[in-house]
This record gives structure tokens, C-alpha cells and sequence, in this order.
């Protein structure tokens, strides 16, 4: 199985220089497994990406697993190259808003005035699932759902495939006034996990001036992590301000801080990085 990353950043694409290495893409990973289709978490620019690897394919089949519907989660759904083939099918699950379904919600942005087309005029079928706390399958992969701290409906995810755990939470409120307590539907997800992928947009200066912004520091990721038995933790997510450099020391500052955890690994996201288990 192997985990490829193609959007890691958040909020809003960000193609400058000083954010080349790291990427400037927004959410978008893939799980692939041999004995099933794949699994997208979210659909933000970076599903741009990983069709421009599929536009060949005939055929394709996969399931996107949308945390949430702010632009830089759900973007990228019109320009995936596979959904302008015959017999493409995607399907979508993510929560609702109140008083309307996923696909309504995905009717009234992915058509004019907003796009130049309706979602429906898309070669390829999408179907759209309304998902909360919830578990199902997907082929021979187990989803687990629930709701985590954002700002708005926001879903967090577990996958568990071929022997592997990934959770995957990209958009966590911290707690303001008490920066070691977890939501314990965050904690359900974690649980052991093998792979956390995880907010990391602020630095603790930042937090501390964007508190209801709906995202963490980079240490209240690895409190997550560490709290939930994670085995390693990729910090995801990263700030649209913050360039390649700074998104580095970030990372060395939480790798140090993970040396008196059982995290044995602080990894950070960047576009095409690949994560392969046996």
C-alpha cells in the first residue's frame, strides 16, 4: 500500500517561488492498496495533480473522502481529468450542511455563476454520500467517520487497509484555554494509528492571535498525536504565509519536542511524497 501526497497546503493555492519544495498545492492525498480502488482524502487542488498520472486510464473508479466543504478542500473536483471519460466514477463522501445534502451543496458551487458548467455535466459520474459518525466500506478498506472541531461541519477520518491505520484530520480547532485536552472523537480516530496526518498551520505565536480560525499549532499536532498512540505523525496543512523554510523549523521544532514521546517519527508533508508499507 502507499500513501501519495499531491495538495499539502491550506486555505488557498499558494504557486510562489519560496513555496515550490514544499508545494503550494491544497489538500489532497491518496491511498492505493493493490486489491481495491483508491481512496482520495479531500479534493482540493491537488486532485488536479493526480489526474493529470490517470487521464489515460479507462475505467477509473475511486472514493474521495471530503473533510469539509471550504474551497480548499473540494476545488479541484471539476479539473480531475478522469471525470471528462466515458465510465469514470467517483464517489464522494462528506458531511452536509444544515438544511441541504453533500450533492446539493457541491450543485450550487460547481455551477454558474460560480463554474461555467453543473457538476452533472461532467462525463464521468459522481455520486455524493452524506456522511457524519459513521462506518462503511470501501472494497476491502474500513472507514471510520466522525466529527472533529473545525469551523463548520467537519468530518476526521480513519482508514484501515491491508493491516495498515492512516487517520487523517487536517483541520482541527485547539482548544483555547486548555491546549493538552482532545476531542475524544479525534482520540476514536487515532487510536493507534500508524500514520496521523494532522494540522500544522500555526506556530504557538500565531495560534494565540487566530485562536477561532477552526486550526492548531504545530504542537497542539503532536499533543494529538501522542495522546493517540500515533506511531508516526505527518504535519499537514501548512499555512499559505509560510514559506519552505519556515515550514521546515517548524518541523525540527516538533521533531525535538517528539523525542520524549512514543511518536517515533515527525514527517513533513510535501508534494510527491510517498509513504509505501509492505
Amino acid at each position: 500500500m502507499e500513501v501519495t501526497f499531491y495538495g499539502v497546503r491550506g486555505s488557498t493555492p499558494c504557486p510562489c517561488p519560496d513555496k515550490q519544495r514544499v508545494g503550494g498545492n491544497t489538500s489532497c492525498v491518496v491511498v492505493e492498496g493493490d486489491d481495491g480502488p483508491p481512496i482520495v482524502f479531500d479534493m482540493g487542488t491537488g486532485l488536479r495533480v493526480w489526474g493529470t498520472e490517470l487521464d489515460s486510464e479507462p475505467g477509473f473508479q475511486a472514493t474521495a473522502l471530503v473533510t469539509h466543504l471550504h474551497w480548499d478542500h473540494v476545488q479541484g473536483l471539476p479539473f480531475f481529468l478522469p471525470l471528462h471519460q466515458d465510465g469514470a466514477l467517483l464517489d464522494v463522501h462528506g458531511p452536509t450542511d444544515p438544511g441541504g445534502s453533500l450533492e446539493a451543496s457541491f450543485a450550487t458551487f460547481v455551477n454558474p455563476p460560480f463554474f461555467p458548467i453543473h457538476y452533472s455535466e461532467l462525463t464521468g459520474d459522481v455520486r455524493f454520500h452524506d456522511t457524519a459518525d459513521d462506518s462503511f466500506a470501501v472494497g476491502p478498506a474500513k472507514v471510520l467517520s466522525r466529527s472533529v472541531p473545525h469551523v463548520g461541519a467537519t468530518n476526521g477520518y480513519r482508514v484501515e487497509w491491508g493491516g495498515v491505520s492512516i487517520a487523517y484530520i487536517p483541520d482541527h480547532q485547539q482548544p483555547v484555554h486548555d491546549s493538552r485536552h482532545v476531542d475524544e472523537r479525534v482520540l476514536e480516530l487515532v487510536d493507534g494509528c500508524d500514520v496521523l496526518i494532522h494540522d500544522a498551520q500555526f506556530n504557538a505565536d500565531e495560534f494565540a492571535s487566530r485562536t477561532h480560525w477552526g486550526h492548531c499549532s504545530v504542537e497542539y499536532a503532536l499533543e494529538v498525536a501522542s495522546q493517540g498512540g500515533a506511531d508516526r505523525l505527518v504535519l499537514f496543512h501548512h499555512d499559505p504565509h509560510h514559506d519552505d523554510d519556515t515550514v521546515d523549523e517548524l518541523s525540527r521544532q516538533v521533531a525535538r519536542l517528539a523525542e520524549d514521546t512514543a511518536v517515533s517519527e515527525v514527517i513533513t508533508a510535501t508534494e510527491g511524497l510517498q509513504l509505501a508499507f509492505d
